[in-house]
């Protein structure tokens, strides 16, 4: 495995923790972890995957890490645009997988472009008649949590409670 893999799903790891925590973490340990994560992603941005599976997957990365931190040194909002750029150009050669869909959930995530999502579930969908893999499972279940994030932002926005 290359060093650019090795580094893509260590800050894939981070930021899931960060993201989806499975307990509680302290404020000291929260504050390491999200300044290794905004370091790590700062440290990747300007990498390039040299296939388009690395490429998706740094994108993926790169847009966990920015979303899974507060900090923002004046500059992130404009990094993930380009994160956003870079991935718009590679979904479109990538085939039907987990990484497709984990791709399209993150992009749905920054913009609320509803075909981004559709598209995401039509992928999920064309898994029903298979035994699911751990890692199609972790990616139903996050759409189905991006959803309902989705929704809830969409509440929020409207003045609902």
């Amino acid at each position: 495995m290359n060093t650019l893999q090795m580094r893509v799903e260590s800050l894939q790891r981070m930021a899931y923790t960060l993201l989806y925590p499975a307990q509680e973490i302290a404020g000291e340990d929260l504050r390491r972890l999200g300044t290794e994560v905004y370091r790590e992603a700062d440290s990747l941005f300007n990498e390039k995957g040299e296939t388009p599976e690395l490429e998706a997957s740094l994108c993926v990365a790169l847009l966990m890490g920015y979303n899974a931190t507060m900090y923002n040194h004046g500059d992130k909002e404009a990094k993930k645009q380009a994160v956003l750029d870079r991935a718009c150009k590679v979904l479109c050669t990538l085939p039907a997988s987990v990484l497709k869909c984990r791709l399209l959930i993150y992009c749905y995530g920054e913009v609320y472009e509803e075909e981004l999502l559709q598209e995401a579930n039509e992928i999920i969908q064309s898994w029903s008649d298979s035994e699911l893999s751990e890692e199609e499972q972790e990616v139903i279940k996050q759409t189905q949590s991006e959803i309902c994030r989705m929704m809830e932002v969409e509440k929020e926005n409207r003045g609902e409670k």
